[in-house]
């Protein structure tokens, strides 16, 4: 009898072989053999029909309040340069103030030439993404203040775990971004932190990365670490998007001075702008979620427009980042029947637009425990249905984001695996039917040892990286570890195994130079 025979039968199964009735031996009592899928989950594409709400008409009435909005309220446009820009497009600029009035006509000519599908390349060729259409696009948590795991606790940002998550980032394919910083390196003084933290993201990785934009210096920086990495020239680089920023406005209808700026400079530079309102229902944006959702598309149709008005045909991607609050205490809620509500109704207004779509993989769980599960996995659930392209925070985000979180990592890595092969089109082959199998077996047999599963055993099913399938006295032997157990052990282990990926010494000889020079410079003026 084969090991696949005995490893997939509970301890009181029996089974027939060879005309006699035998009990199995091993089982789930057994320890689990899993092998990794290297390179099994790059360019992932998801052609599930996608989920619709709402009904065409409703659709559009979603769609006309958007525009109603931008014509007759407007938006704060807080930065003189960016108000210039709009004025001389036809926007309705009011002298001396910031709010800024757009006819729906302006915006719906501006987002026409936005691209409908675009690509992003990565240091190694080998990792670039597509974004838009079916493509399905997977970034690391960004931009938590704190990090956390089982020894260490909850703890305030630093390089050294920064670095960490960098590098779980690189060891999984399924992710295919590194996102904005996972965590917030606040040890590194703020005027140079974005040299350290970049310089990381083009050694450490070979993927695609983000910049913050919080002034123009801080972009200028990040556009020339990214074409230095890929070795490129600039001309190359601007028609070759390498870098993307989130746009966040400052909801409700407002779009701050680094915002704009970030737009300026990235989509005159052809770089990728992805331009997500931040409206939580009954905070910053209407009670109700189809409120919000239109709130939600007003401030992004406002900001995709506005990067056609710097540059024509500049890739960008519709953001929506629509949750409600608990209305007992104001926190953010995320997973929620809502927020699902919300993914979904955000990917037809995008599909609408014809404009790839951004959405986020969250959870409001202080730990790794249930809530943390279920709600991440409601999350999926909605993006994956409601045409997600490019999904920020699908790795790790914990505690609403305010934590990263390296067993959350683990545990997202898993989830997105299993999104990943249940995106794998069903095989219907005449093999994959087994036909001949199923006559070799005949009534009352069973399949472990045909020819049809001895040949495909090993790779037949996905293998999860934290379930745990030993029977109950085995597992209670073991010590009765828990998910947090196994995924606290993975992601050491990964770390021990981690492997730099290869960079031409003398392109890391320039960017070594490159930060050098500018920290010599002071990098950004700052506050503190």
């Amino acid at each position: 009898m084969s090991d696949i025979t005995t490893s997939a039968l509970s301890e009181t199964d029996t089974l027939s072989v060879g005309g006699e009735r035998r009990r199995r031996t091993g089982g789930r009592g057994a320890e689990r053999i899993r092998t990794g899928a290297a390179g099994k989950y790059r360019n992932l594409v998801n052609r599930l029909a996608k989920t619709e709400l709402l009904d065409p008409a409703a659709l559009d009435a979603m769609h006309e309040a958007s525009l109603t909005i931008l014509e007759e309220i407007g938006m704060d446009i807080m930065l003189p340069e960016a108000r210039a820009i709009m004025k001389a497009h036809g926007a309705d600029v009011t002298e001396g103030a910031d709010r800024v009035r757009f006819d729906r006509d302006l915006i719906m000519d501006m987002i026409a030439f936005a691209p409908r599908e675009f690509q992003m390349f990565a240091r190694n060729p080998e990792r670039n993404v597509k974004m838009g259409g079916n493509n399905l696009v997977f970034a690391q948590i960004a931009s938590a203040p704190f990090v956390a795991d089982r020894e260490g606790g909850r703890r305030a940002g630093n390089q050294e775990d920064f670095r960490k998550l960098v590098k779980l980032a690189q060891c999984y394919d399924v992710i295919h971004t590194t996102g904005g910083y996972p965590v917030e390196p606040i040890d590194i003084h703020a005027s140079v932190r974005h040299l350290d933290c970049l310089s990381d993201m083009v050694k450490l990785t070979d993927k695609v990365f983000h910049c913050y934009s919080l002034g123009k210096q801080r972009n200028l920086d990040a556009i020339e670490i990214a074409r230095i990495g890929r070795g490129v020239s600039m001309e190359q680089m601007e028609s070759e998007p390498s870098l993307f920023t989130i746009i966040n406005s400052s909801s409700p209808l407002r779009l701050d001075g680094p915002m704009l700026q970030g737009i300026i400079e990235m989509s005159s530079r052809g770089q990728v702008v992805v331009m997500t309102p931040f409206t939580l229902a009954g905070a910053m944006a209407p009670v109700t979620i189809a409120g919000a959702v239109v709130q939600q598309n007003a401030e992004a149709l406002c900001g995709i427009a506005f990067t056609q008005m710097v540059k024509r045909g500049t890739p960008v991607v519709y953001g929506g980042f629509t949750s409600n609050v608990d209305m007992k205490t104001g926190a953010p809620a995320f997973g929620t029947p809502e927020y699902m509500k919300a993914v979904i109704v955000g990917g037809q207004l995008a599909r609408r637009y014809g404009i790839p779509y951004r959405t986020s993989n969250t959870n409001a769980a202080n730990t790794l425990d249930a809530q943390a599960a279920y709600e991440s996995a409601f999350s999926l659930w909605a993006l994956t249905q409601g045409g997600g392209n490019f999904i920020m925070h699908s790795a790790g985000w914990s505690e609403g984001g305010l934590t990263a979180s390296f067993e959350k990592f683990i545990l997202d890595v898993d989830m997105l695996q299993m999104v990943a092969e249940f995106l794998t089109p069903l095989d219907v082959s005449q093999d994959a039917l087994a036909l001949d199998a199923v006559r070799e077996v005949g009534p009352g047999g069973h399949f472990f040892g045909t020819a049809h599963t001895l040949a495909r055993y090993e790779s037949a099913f996905y293998s999860p990286i934290l379930s745990d399938w030993r029977n109950f006295e085995t597992w209670t032997e073991a010590g009765r570890p828990t998910t947090y157990d196994h995924a606290n052990r993975v992601f050491k282990e990964k770390l021990t195994s981690y492997e730099r990926p290869p960079i031409d010494p003398a392109v890391e000889e320039e960017l070594d130079a490159f930060v050098a020079k500018r920290k010599a410079e002071g990098g950004v003026a700052t506050d503190f």
